[in-house]
This record gives structure tokens, sequence and C-alpha cells, in this order.
């Protein structure tokens, strides 16, 4: 699948629209498996906008599992803290989040 690309504007307004938001999924020590992308995507098909905890100890492991779960999904990356990635992919059926325009 290929990534969403947005633009500073739309990234700000999905940060902010995440502020809030709880973790909703946590990657483990079995990586990424086709099974934890498949979760992933179902969460992104529902909310839209979603963090997901990625649990690894070496920042780079953590930025490859959140690249793999990013081309696995198709999801835009908003943002990355810490262990935390939120991820941005619009419904197919239910469009709830109304980006701000290119």
């Amino acid at each position: 699948m290929t990534a969403i690309s947005l633009t500073a504007a739309q990234t700000r307004f999905l940060r902010g629209q995440a502020h809030g938001l709880k973790a909703m999924l946590q990657v483990g020590g079995k990586g990424v498996t086709p099974a934890v992308v498949a979760e992933i995507g179902q969460a992104l098909e529902d909310h839209e906008l979603i963090k997901v905890k990625v649990a690894a100890d070496d920042r780079e492991a953590r930025a490859g599992l959140i690249d793999a779960i990013v081309d696995g999904t198709g999801a835009a990356l908003v943002q990355r803290i810490g262990h935390t990635a939120v991820l941005y992919r619009p419904s197919r059926e239910k469009r709830q989040i109304i980006l701000p325009r290119p």
C-alpha cells in the first residue's frame, strides 16, 4: 500500500485532533506480524486517527517497526513521540475527519 502524503497544515490539524487520544494498540516483542498489521488496519478503518505504542528499547528498532506499520497499512505517520506513533488513514466506508484543504 502506498502511504498518504499530508501537507504541514493537515499534519498540524491531525496532531491537534490526536492530542487527547489514548494509545489504542501496542506492538510487542514479536514485532510487526501480518496479524498486527491487519488489526491496525481495522482500527484505522474504524477510527481514521489512532495512536500505536511500540515496545522497542532501541530508537532505530522503534523507527523500523513504525515504518513497517506505515508501509503495511498505507497510513500516514502524523507524529512520533518516544514509543508512540500517531497514524492517519481515511476510512473507505465512513469518513469522520475532514482535513483542511492543502
